[in-house]
């Protein structure tokens, strides 16, 4: 399948905390700047509509086999 042809799938909240068994405020905190806990390296969230946003499974996947090295 050529890079341009695959398929984006789009992680809603729910199945970010059950990929990464976080919670819901632990993903918050990654991507807050303020927070203690925030990580740059975090996927950037995309806007699917005015009050909901998604992850892009593969940069999750990317950032997660980054936390193994």
């Amino acid at each position: 399948m050529s890079h341009s042809h695959r398929i984006r799938i789009v992680l809603r909240m729910k199945q970010m905390t059950q990929k990464l068994s976080i919670s819901r405020s632990s993903i918050y905190e990654k991507m807050n700047p303020k927070s203690p806990r925030f990580d740059a390296t975090f996927p950037k969230p995309i806007r699917l509509g005015a009050a909901s946003v998604g992850w892009l499974e593969n940069q999750v996947d990317e950032w997660l086999m980054s936390r193994q090295a």
